[in-house]
């Protein structure tokens, strides 16, 4: 089903194993060489951060860490060898956090989902990320090199002169956020031109099925990966359409929230990476995401792991009676009982007073088993409802507001 961007992507599980094993420690090691992002690792023995098991022990690091390391050592959380003049660009995005970027060597790893939609020599895409500030627009135009195609820089705005542009130079790919291209498309129907865009790759936004469809009734194949400005390419739809194949630059973790903890395959919980990028390693980066990990193996020949995709956010936190219940309370109070399963606490109003429920997986039958605990981890009073194991729905959710807000 198409060719492959390189052997990496088509490599054995024992393969992928042993190539780990030589590139994590590392890796590893290079990350404890700062001197404020490396604190967390200090006193690890990187040699035997050999596997995933060994990795899942080690400290998750979340974005607040990543801005007070960079406030306290700019530009870059105090990475010793890592300067500014040793870059060729310097991005900014919301925190503010700063994230250094090559222009070489397809960098953020966008090539093999350009190759993965079929992109490559002959192609000229027309690329409406932003080029200011943040590195979207700079991850795709290094993809796009990487593949052999060329690049319109159309960055966003303007759009009767992307219409224009499209046309003239006879753009056959676009690059962008998955509902401008309907913009472009509208604008061009209004100007009474047809655009030869036949493939399009899309990111930082949700692609409706809907809208996807509309795509595909212009003749157009749309293909989305989920990436960020400071991992780049973590995982990428393929010609298969069966969830996201992840990127062999990361390792993906899915763990419960508010902790560091993987959960089962299936389950859903925060997506949690590691960059293997040399340049910037970062080691179990906290995305706030939600996802799960697929069983099996992509149909597409590919054979690393597979994601269903963005499931939307991790972070849960609620204001229940004055009071914030965060993620990692919930993960506390489970800690504390073998038999408990999964919780999940439920936000409600009755009358005018917000009301909490603990809804918990568990075989005991008396609720007060919980009660003292609950009160110390959550520091608030509420109802207990013990339900059988397996029943809270898997949406990876831990802290569920259902106040209306209207």
């Amino acid at each position: 089903m198409g060719k492959h961007f390189d052997t990496l992507e088509t490599r054995s599980a024992d393969q992928r194993a042993a190539d780990l094993a030589r590139d994590l420690p590392r890796l590893i090691a290079r990350a404890q060489g700062t001197a404020g992002l490396g604190a967390a690792l200090a006193g690890v023995d990187a040699s035997a951060i050999t596997d995933a098991a060994a990795l899942a022990a080690l400290p998750v690091l979340r974005k607040s860490a990543l801005v007070a390391a960079q406030a306290a050592s700019a530009p870059f959380g105090g990475f010793a060898a890592l300067k500014t003049a040793e870059f060729d660009h310097v991005f900014q995005s919301p925190g503010p956090i700063y994230e250094p970027g090559r222009a070489s060597a397809d960098w953020w790893r966008l090539g093999r989902f350009l190759t993965a939609s079929g992109i490559g020599r002959g192609d000229i895409v027309q690329n409406c990320f932003s080029y200011h500030l943040v590195p979207a627009g700079m991850m795709f135009e290094n993809g796009a090199r990487a593949v052999g195609a060329a690049v319109l820089p159309a960055g966003t705005g303007q759009t009767e002169l992307q219409v224009r542009a499209a046309v003239d130079i006879g753009t056959t790919a676009y690059a962008g956020t998955p509902d401008y291209l309907k913009i472009i498309l509208d604008k061009a129907d209004e100007m009474g031109e047809r655009l030869a865009i036949t493939k399009a790759v899309v990111g930082g936004g949700a692609l409706f099925p809907s809208l996807r469809a509309f795509y595909a009734e212009r003749g157009i194949t749309c293909r989305q990966c989920y990436a960020t400005a400071d991992l780049g390419n973590v995982a990428y739809e393929t010609d298969a359409m069966e969830g996201m194949v992840i990127d062999e630059g990361v390792i993906v973790e899915i763990v419960r929230p508010g902790t560091g903890d993987p959960v089962p395959h299936g389950e859903v919980g925060e997506v949690v990476v590691t960059t293997l990028n040399r340049d910037y390693p970062l080691v179990r980066f906290a995305t706030g995401d939600l996802s799960a990990i697929m069983e099996g193996a992509s149909p597409c020949g590919r054979t690393n792991l597979r994601i269903k995709g963005w499931m939307g956010r991790a972070d849960q936190t609620t204001k229940i009676k004055g009071m914030f219940v965060r993620p990692e309370q919930v993960a506390a109070f489970v800690a504390r009982h073998e038999e408990v399963g999964r919780a999940r606490v439920v936000a409600t109003r009755e009358g005018e007073m917000d009301v909490m429920t603990v809804r918990i997986e568990t075989r005991a039958s008396n609720p007060a088993l919980y009660e003292t605990t609950l009160l110390d981890t959550l520091k608030l009073r509420g109802k207990v409802e013990l339900v059988p194991p397996g029943t809270l729905p898997n949406d990876g959710k831990v802290i569920e507001d259902l106040r209306s807000y209207e």
